[in-house]
């Protein structure tokens, strides 16, 4: 098949979230959902919900015509709601957070064949001590920052099931029972992606999932999922475009909101030295949505209860932050493009790969040459950036900030009659739409169109990616 692929940049669609007018003078939040795990009545299931983002679930799964068989499938996904990371705290908060309705264990054990001494289930009990004079920076309570919380935790079963429920019991493709020749499941070294992974499983396979099962997780240091591998090039590319850079395109949106910053720094108790809360909205936006998705109060000052964060200030957060990951993963050009497939390309390379295999092992079995084996489905629990890099990658048309559960499904389908290779990628449960031409709705495009153009950006088994990263 002779393909031209276009790997060039090509610009997202314009909209209010990439507009700065809009993320500084709007208000509310272009109907996006920041205050619960359930979207009000009256909102459509595939809306966008920061707390509990949109994913494949039977109610809306769009079938493909009896002329196609499933063969493969690979879902990443970002883990769901939890507590704010710690450097997203303030100094001091004005009340504490409990996490006494879950337990996150952690213990090592032997496997069966290796001996029988069998380990304590062993979970942390966060407390302070009445002895200790220093207060922790941040939240008081029982909780760890971060940690995915309980109703992060529901959500993580309900999305497994979900995807258990339209996988198995509408195509008959999953197994039954959890059987680890045909399914995989992968973390990040960070462990809120093992506490997530635990009832996605659970909520896929049950009882099958209360045994010891394996969640597959690279080396930190090379890291393709999260991604943490070293890239300096790709690095040095978005820090002179992107979070703490001068660039004007960049710290445009920093300085049109330089009256949200001063009256959020008052409120908090935030230096206004501090990097960390003013090179981006990052720290403010996920300190606040946090806050909400848990059904808690807005903050106010410590010293002045009448001094709080208003919806209208938390609105505007959330809308530039919106604004700033379309410029970081889509806005900012074709540094953009490259900065990504450097960043997330052994990943793509790695997903290609797995692609290939599927072939490999379906086409033999057609010709009699083999078994269709190997593993047919495969699950990684991420994070925001990792989604980022890979919608980044794919050149979406409208770019969002990934939130809690964002999930992107490649499905690879097998035609009865022509025997070719088709593949439908879906973002929150519908086919994405991509800038690039080549790309355009991927909803059935023969499969060598994607591969073509992962290859073209990162090599097959990221052959390109030793020079990308300038390593």
């Amino acid at each position: 098949m002779n393909i031209s692929i276009d790997l060039s940049w090509h610009a997202p669609m314009s909209s209010r979230i990439n507009n700065l007018s809009s993320a500084i003078n709007d208000t509310g939040t272009y109907g996006f959902v920041f205050n619960s795990s359930l979207l009000p009545e009256g909102i459509p299931y595939g809306s966008y919900n920061w707390c509990n983002m949109p994913h494949v679930r039977r109610a809306e799964y769009q079938k493909t015509n009896s002329s196609f068989v499933l063969v493969y499938v690979e879902v990443i996904h970002r883990h769901h709601k939890r507590t704010p990371y710690a450097a997203n705290t303030f100094p001091v908060e004005a009340y504490p957070w409990y996490c006494d309705d879950e337990a996150l264990f952690y213990y090592g054990a032997r496997l069966p064949a290796y001996g029988a001494n069998r380990s304590a289930s062993t979970y942390w009990s966060v407390y302070t001590s009445l002895s200790n004079p220093l207060a922790p920076k941040g939240f008081n309570g029982t909780c760890q920052f971060p940690q995915i919380t309980r109703g992060g935790l529901d959500d993580s079963w309900q999305h497994g099931n979900d995807l258990y429920g339209v996988y198995h019991d509408l195509l008959g493709f999953l197994p039954a029972k959890y059987d680890p020749t045909l399914v995989s499941f992968r973390v990040t070294n960070n462990v809120i992606t093992s506490q997530v992974a635990s009832m996605v499983m659970s909520g896929m396979f049950g009882g099958e999932a209360q045994q010891s099962l394996p969640l597959l997780v690279q080396p930190a240091s090379i890291d393709s999922l999260e991604p943490a591998y070293t890239c300096l090039a790709a690095n040095n590319n978005f820090t002179a475009y992107g979070v703490g850079s001068g660039d004007t395109g960049w710290t445009l949106h920093l300085k049109a909101a330089s009256d949200l910053f001063a009256s959020l720094d008052t409120i908090s108790g935030v230096s206004p030295r501090d990097s960390g809360f003013h090179t981006s909205f990052d720290h403010y936006f996920d300190n606040l949505s946090a806050r909400l998705c848990h059904a808690k109060p807005l903050p106010c000052n410590t010293s002045n209860s009448s001094l709080c964060v208003t919806q209208a200030m938390a609105d505007e957060v959330f809308r530039l932050g919106q604004y700033e990951y379309s410029y970081l993963y889509r806005d900012a050009g074709p540094r953009t493009l490259e900065y990504s497939a450097g960043s997330y390309g052994i990943w793509v390379a790695e997903l290609a790969q797995n692609v290939r295999h599927a072939i490999d092992t379906t086409d033999s079995a057609s010709a009699g040459k083999g078994t269709c084996s190997g593993v047919r489905y495969r699950h990684s629990i991420a994070h925001d950036g990792s989604v980022s890099h890979l919608l980044s990658i794919l050149q979406i048309e409208t770019m969002v900030w990934p939130g809690m559960g964002s999930e992107v499904v490649f499905e690879l389908y097998k035609g009865r009659v022509d025997g070719q290779y088709y593949i439908r990628v879906l973002w929150g449960g519908q086919a994405l739409k991509s800038s690039n031409p080549t790309l355009g709705l991927l909803d059935m495009v023969p499969v060598e169109i994607l591969l073509a153009y992962f290859d073209g950006l990162v090599g097959q088994k990221a052959e390109k990616i030793p020079v990308l990263c300038s390593l």
